[in-house]
């Protein structure tokens, strides 16, 4: 866990694993070393473990079975998987894909070089001030030839939650494949893929405590997916590989934790959040929330601030130990500020302040004190030494 002279407000960007996760993985890190494809008491030891593990994120997504959760290195590998293997998969019926203006680089670039390299049409639909995508949209853009839909279930700037079931609808109403990168989604809120009405949906384990490395991709039984490496035919000839059964043990108990926990996480993070929010609109001026107020993750609050860089913001509360992501990926130049937040409509000199806090398992009230006790302080004194505000106050 991180440090206790550490308040760390990133948990969007990765988690400390949680140590009831390293106790389920400690006995395949030791003596359950074994290859689950071995068919020695070793290796059906190891295969035991993976298909309880299988069984059992299947049933915390309501998957209608195990052989639907295909296990991968990451969620980044998870959606490469899912585009590119149902492109793929159909590409003698069409070269069009659906995605929207404010997904992650994992699916945008994806899209972007099935585009350059294969000659694929990619259709991205707008989203709204609050980063909300129209369902009207998506149905509009969909034409005979389109193979795929992928939206992003929470995004991972500022949290605003998209409605996948009305997009699963209109999905299935045209018979088009339909998938989400849900990390940001995944161990934080509920997630029923039958509800969604998704038939792909990756996530990766170290957003909700459990290690890097680990991830799995859900692939609803009869959706055409080719595989993007070949070999020994594991993860039903989906993604060849020998299995990381210590990593997957710990992801699926960790999504057990999660899971069990959610009831009081959720308006715990929520309180949480929302203290935040008010507090930081209340004692900053020009100071805004960026995504929906209501209808976004419940441990993420992300804000912009009028005259100052997110970076340099970063920087000054990382020297107070408090670690929080600028959700740009450069501080400096219109061309960095985030995608995200422009397509969202936010001027490109406001969305360069950008700054994104997210909460966990060991984010408490006090922490939430701290950051308040500094951050209205640095945002001053960034603004005076800016003469981009002063010269609109």
């Amino acid at each position: 866990m991180p440090s206790a002279e550490l308040v760390y407000l990133d948990h969007a960007a990765t988690t400390p694993i949680d140590p009831r996760v390293v106790e389920a993985m400690l006995p395949y890190l030791r003596g359950g070393f074994g290859n689950p494809s071995s068919r020695y008491q070793l290796g059906m030891e190891a295969l035991q473990a993976l298909s309880s593990a299988r069984a059992t994120m299947a049933q915390l997504l309501n998957a209608a079975k195990p052989p639907e959760i295909i296990f991968t290195s990451c969620d980044s590998e998870s959606d490469n998987l899912a585009i590119r293997g149902v492109a793929q998969a159909l590409r003698a019926r069409g070269r069009h894909i659906v995605t929207s203006t404010i997904e992650h680089h994992a699916v945008s670039h994806t899209c972007q070089q099935l585009q350059r390299d294969e000659g694929y049409e990619i259709t991205q639909v707008p989203v709204d001030a609050h980063g909300l995508v129209d369902p009207a949209d998506v149905a509009a853009a969909l034409r005979p030839d389109t193979v795929l839909i992928s939206i992003i279930y929470a995004n991972n700037e500022m949290g605003a939650i998209q409605p996948l079931a009305e997009i699963g609808a209109i999905a299935h109403a045209r018979g088009v494949p339909f998938h989400t990168d849900a990390v940001q989604a995944v161990g934080h809120i509920p997630v029923d893929v039958q509800a969604l009405d998704v038939d792909l949906l990756s996530l990766s384990g170290h957003k909700f405590h459990a290690p890097k490395g680990v991830g799995a991709l859900y692939v609803r039984d009869g959706v055409p997916c080719r595989p993007l490496q070949t070999g020994g035919g594991q993860e039903f000839g989906l993604r060849a590989g020998t299995e990381n059964v210590p990593y997957i043990v710990g992801l699926a108990a960790a999504l057990r934790l999660a899971c069990e926990e959610l009831s009081a996480e959720i308006p715990r993070l929520t309180g949480l959040r929302d203290r935040l929010v008010d507090n930081v609109l209340a004692e900053i001026p020009d100071s805004f929330l960026t995504g929906h107020p209501q209808q976004r993750l419940p441990g993420l609050a992300s804000f912009v601030f009028a005259g100052i860089d997110g970076e340099a913001a970063q920087l000054h509360l990382d020297m107070r130990g408090i670690a929080c992501s600028t959700g740009s990926a450069c501080a400096s130049g219109e061309d960095s500020a985030s995608p995200v937040l422009l397509a969202m409509g936010v001027d490109p000199r406001l969305a360069l302040s950008a700054l994104r806090f997210s909460f966990g398992r060991g984010t408490t009230e006090a922490h939430i004190d701290r950051l308040l006790a500094v951050l209205p302080g640095i945002v001053a004194r960034l603004r005076e030494m800016s003469p981009t505000y002063k010269s609109v106050h």
